[in-house]
């Protein structure tokens, strides 16, 4: 089959081809390319950080992009924590997963998961990928970490189930992921194949725990990881085996709405056969909506095409599964709400949070005994060690933490008037001993790597006034992670600046 000028039944199966593609692009308005595909049929777009500016111009770019085609799915990664796109530049104003199974009240999960979805719908996305649901069970976890509710697969399906609900009430649509696991490796998918060699049991009872939570709250989709479970499937990784979707997802679980790819220029999806084969292998293999990746072009698009076109010729692909896959995706997209008609209320897309809630994310801080005692006799931090750690590629390049916060409040805190220091990988702290005290190492997932490591034992061999602040996932033991705050988001830095306020008030009420 042509994909030029296709007539007929060969227009139609052009057209349920494209319906299954969604494509991200580059910049912030909808290039000529994009919009032509969308009208001859295509799916959807996903966005990211780099195609939005503020919330008036991402509504009038998705009203561009459902003008061409008002069946578009408009998907985002807004998973209301540190891994946002609506926010990318200023960081989320939400707790986070982890804080929210530390917190473990529901209707809380709800509020916020309904707040991230008025701000979506005030924007005209229709689908976000979230919640991640995966169970984090390896707290050296490179990518999913404080995504997740917890380590705990009935707090985690608990609260999965109570963001679907609190989200979809808005008419977003949910993505429960990565099905069927992601929370047990230590490998970036993005990076390489990660491999989970669990047998099906020990799935049933942790990883699909949540995931069936998910689908009994009506989650409308359910997004693929790119793991190898060598005891399901010894040879394709979940997204492309018909074992983990078919048999599994759709037969023992029973799930029925739309199964989208995790992104497929992923190493863990495309680094042996390639993106155009990793579509073709996807589709037959069950999945109805394939995410592309970031920065797609058209002629990567005509590739994918041409290789969906030429399996079905070849006998390789059904042209009925391929029509069966569009046939849900206009489904999904049939229900989404419409763009509105102007800008939102700036509310509606930022929640302000009082003082009281602060201090309740603040409670669900792991503290160290010792911390206090480090900040209690002291006038004001003398110097913030700050640990920039490679951000993992779900995450990206966005403000995080005490950092974020203190560029959006533009206030004056303990941290704008402290001495600051920054170290990244392969740098070492200067003069451990020489920088005033007290000292606050802030960091991301600071177990994890030797650097960071490196740099506190230095400054704990020569002082003792060092207090670690880790806003990932700490390791079991803690032993780098003072405090633990569970997430990194801007509302968590507001957090910080407040607990330390707090730990500060005694000198100051003197």
């Amino acid at each position: 089959m042509s994909a030029e000028n296709p007539t007929g039944a060969a227009a139609q199966l052009h057209r349920d081809i494209l319906t299954t593609l969604l494509p991200g692009f580059d910049g912030p308005v909808a290039p000529d390319w994009l919009l032509a595909r969308l009208r001859e049929g295509l799916g959807g777009v996903c966005l990211f950080g780099e195609n939005i500016v503020d919330p008036e111009q991402l509504r009038a770019l998705n009203e561009s992009l459902r003008a061409a085609n008002r069946d578009a799915v408009i998907a985002i990664d807004e998973e209301g924590g540190d891994v946002t796109r609506l926010f990318y530049d200023r960081g989320a104003p939400f707790p986070g997963n982890a804080v929210l199974g530390r917190i473990d009240e529901l209707e809380l999960t709800r509020r916020v998961a309904a707040e991230v979805g008025r701000a979506l719908a005030a924007t005209g996305c229709t689908v976000t990928f979230g919640p991640d649901v995966d169970v984090n069970a390896n707290p050296d976890n490179p990518v999913i970490g404080v995504r997740s509710f917890g380590d705990d697969p009935e707090l985690v399906a608990r609260h999965s189930a109570a963001w679907v609900e609190g989200l979809q009430q808005t008419g977003i649509a949910a993505s429960a992921k990565h099905f069927p696991g992601h929370g047990d490796t230590a490998t970036d998918s993005h990076l390489a194949l990660p491999v989970v060699d669990v047998p099906i049991e020990t799935l049933r009872e942790r990883e699909l725990v949540p995931f069936r939570a998910a689908i009994a709250a009506g989650t409308r989709t359910i997004m693929t990881s790119h793991i190898l479970l060598p005891q399901l499937d010894a040879e394709a990784p979940a997204t492309l085996s018909p074992h983990v979707l078919h048999s599994l997802l759709r037969g023992e679980l029973g799930f029925e709405g739309v199964i989208v790819t995790d992104a497929l220029d992923m190493k863990g999806a495309s680094g042996v056969h390639g993106i155009p084969q990793a579509a073709v292998r996807a589709l037959a293999a069950g999945c109805d909506l394939l995410c592309i990746g970031s920065k797609n072009t058209d002629a990567q698009l005509e590739e994918i095409v041409q290789a969906i076109a030429e399996a079905i010729d070849a006998g390789l692909l059904s042209a009925d599964r391929v029509r069966d896959a569009a046939e849900r995706v206009r489904a999904l997209a049939a229900t989404a709400p419409a763009v509105p008609a102007g800008p939102a209320e700036p509310n509606v897309i930022e929640p302000a949070h009082d003082e009281e809630e602060i201090a309740r994310v603040v409670a669900s801080f792991e503290v160290a005994d010792a911390v206090r005692e480090h900040l209690l006799g002291a006038a004001g931090i003398g110097t913030v060690v700050r640990i920039d750690t490679v951000a993992n590629i779900a995450i990206g390049e966005s403000p995080w933490g005490p950092f974020a916060a203190e560029t959006v409040a533009r206030r004056p805190s303990w941290l704008s008037r402290a001495r600051r220091v920054a170290i990244g990988p392969g740098e070492v702290l200067a003069d451990p001993a020489g920088l005033p005290g007290p000292v606050l190492v802030v960091g991301k997932d600071l177990h994890r790597h030797g650097f960071a490591r490196k740099a506190i034992d230095a400054l704990r061999a020569v002082r003792d006034d060092v207090v670690t602040i880790d806003m990932g996932w700490p390791s079991h033991d803690r032993g780098y992670a003072d405090v633990a705050t569970y997430g990194a988001s801007r509302l968590l830095g507001d957090a910080v600046l407040a607990f330390v306020d707090g730990a500060l008030a005694p000198v100051a009420a003197r």
